[in-house]
């Protein structure tokens, strides 16, 4: 079976963020490239979903799993979607508040 990924537009947004941040300390071919990474990361979702930490939480499913020890994604299963809530660079407090607010 295969899933389908669906990112909010605030993960979307945290994607843009985390490029600008490291085209402005690296460069763009860096930055693309780190970016590129986590999509790929993300897409490979669609054949196994069922990865990363059950975070005990509000939002029924919501998993975490991290990617290259710099990026954390926040996702939930829903059916045969994969919903990306967030992308998350190291440091950023990921609460339920913010996380349930892109679920809405």
């Amino acid at each position: 079976m295969s899933y389908r990924i669906i990112y909010t537009p605030e993960a979307e947004a945290e994607l843009d963020t985390i490029y600008d941040h490291i085209a402005a300390a690296a460069g763009t071919r860096v930055a693309g490239d780190f970016v590129d990474g986590i999509i790929t990361f993300v897409e490979a979702l669609e054949t196994f979903p069922a990865r990363g930490t059950i975070r005990d939480s509000n939002i029924p499913g919501l998993r975490i799993i991290g990617h290259r020890h710099r990026v954390s994604v926040a996702f939930v299963i829903n059916g045969d979607d994969v919903v990306i809530v967030g992308v998350f660079r190291r440091g950023q407090n990921i609460s339920d508040e913010i996380l349930t607010q892109r679920l809405s």
